[in-house]
């Protein structure tokens, strides 16, 4: 059975969006990225992805060139009237509405023996965190200080969250992704 990932990039004071919203500057090699082997590897192992019903507008309805080809579960308070292109064969849409529980064991059973990827936002990961679902935690930290904006970490008050370092990677970009274990 694979494991729950989750993933996120941010400043290295914390931040995955800056005070304007803007999260562009988080990403300045991101085709390069997508290239790397430590990519392509995740993009082998993952057979779901998680992600709030803002990471899916972000994609402003169309995922033909998504990079994860895997069905998509996404944690939403309702579903929406149009559903974004880009479903096929490999990848597919399902509206979780009724929780983060719910959410991650549809996306498990979605996935079978590969791991579970939870993409974002930060409030998915945040009550991921929370509720003791996530097995490993990367963090890509990016050599720029946002001074203010949304928070990866926040929103975990009384939720003591110990971690185990399992990697650290350089990124393209000058970034530097750190991989943890979430230590139950």
């Amino acid at each position: 059975m694979g494991k729950i990932v989750a993933g996120m990039t941010m400043s290295l004071d914390g931040f995955v969006k800056g005070q304007d919203g803007n999260f562009a500057v988080l990403y300045p090699a991101f085709d390069e990225l997508l290239k790397t082997d430590l990519m392509q590897e995740t993009f082998a192992t993952t057979g779901s992805v998680v992600m709030g019903r803002t990471s899916y507008e972000m994609c402003q309805g169309d995922f033909t060139d998504y990079e994860f080809q895997v069905p998509l579960f996404i944690l939403t308070h309702s579903v929406p009237t149009v559903v974004a292109r880009g479903e096929n064969d490999k990848l597919s849409f399902h509206f979780v509405t009724d929780g983060v529980e719910s959410l991650i064991r549809q996306a498990k059973v979605a996935a079978g023996d590969k791991d579970v990827t939870v993409v974002g936002g930060a409030n998915t990961i945040q009550q991921c965190l929370k509720n003791g679902l996530i097995d490993e935690l990367q963090i890509d930290i990016m050599p720029v200080l946002l001074g203010g904006g949304l928070r990866l970490f926040e929103n975990l008050e009384k939720a003591e969250i110990k971690l185990e370092k399992v990697k650290v990677f350089d990124l393209p970009g000058g970034g530097t992704e750190i991989r943890f274990r979430v230590l139950k």
